[in-house]
């Protein structure tokens, strides 16, 4: 049975992916609102009616602004762990039916296994995730401050990783817009991958089995596509990993669907 993957978006205002396998319909983080984020699965025939089940990554809004409206409302179950749940019941003032987990255990959501390790982010206690279905891993690593060793190693082991690259530095210190609190923070060891801390991370795990990279999470105002390409690609270029299919996840168009 194939399994099919689609980052619905993903950038500062919001975060969501899909992945269906033959018994699992499932997605990591709602970020959006529920309306875009039922247009955004229309797009593939689908409906937030079917899933069966969301994954939590940490509290952010960019992560859990659609819950109330699709969880909340359809009763999905959601995946998270305490800190979490409690920090995301605070800020939606909703209460959720959710499954905890304690942060490094694995568990099963039908006919896949999910594995969950710590990240370094400002959030309570946030989390990555792998993913083991029959056709293959799938890593999520967004929103981290840098690629701690637990993390490289966690996501070794992807066929399919999506990797933050958030922010050029240069644009970020330069940006007129950001308070340099806000710099020093996205900057900082539980902040954001910059583009260059992405392209170090995915020269430190790669493999030839890992097949397709994703760069994610990209800043409006403090990145562009071309310099996430072009720093992604030189590197690897430099590695030799050119059997490494990349994609870039935008905000406002999901990507084109993946099938393994």
């Amino acid at each position: 049975m194939s399994v099919h993957f689609t980052i619905l978006g993903s950038g500062s205002g919001g975060n969501c992916s899909y992945l269906e396998t033959g018994e699992a319909r499932i997605l990591v983080d709602a970020g959006f609102s529920p309306r875009q984020i039922r247009q955004r699965l229309a797009t593939l025939g689908r409906t937030p009616e079917n899933l069966t089940a969301i994954l939590i990554t940490h509290e952010h809004g960019d992560h859990v602004a659609g819950l109330v409206g699709i969880a909340g409302k359809l009763n999905i179950p959601v995946y998270c762990n305490r800190a979490t749940k409690d920090a995301f019941e605070f800020s939606l003032k909703t209460r959720f039916h959710c499954h905890l987990f304690d942060t490094g255990a694995s568990f099963d959501i039908a006919d896949v296994q999910v594995d969950t390790f710590a990240i370094p982010h400002d959030a309570q206690d946030p989390v990555g995730y792998l993913i083991r279905t029959a056709a293959g891993n799938f890593g999520f690593a967004t929103d981290l401050g840098y690629a701690t060793k637990l993390v490289l190693d966690r996501i070794r082991a992807a066929n399919v990783l999506v990797l933050e690259s958030n922010h050029d530095v240069k644009m970020l210190q330069d940006c007129p817009r950001r308070a340099w609190s806000l710099k020093q923070r996205i900057l900082g060891r539980q902040g954001h991958l910059s583009n260059e801390a992405a392209a170090e991370a995915a020269a430190e795990i790669m493999s030839a089995d890992l097949r397709h990279l994703y760069l994610a999470h990209l800043s409006r105002e403090c990145n562009k596509t071309e310099l996430a390409h072009q720093v992604m690609t030189a590197c690897l270029q430099k590695i030799g990993a050119t059997h490494v299919q990349m994609q870039i996840a935008t905000q406002d168009v999901p990507c084109k669907t993946l099938e393994l």
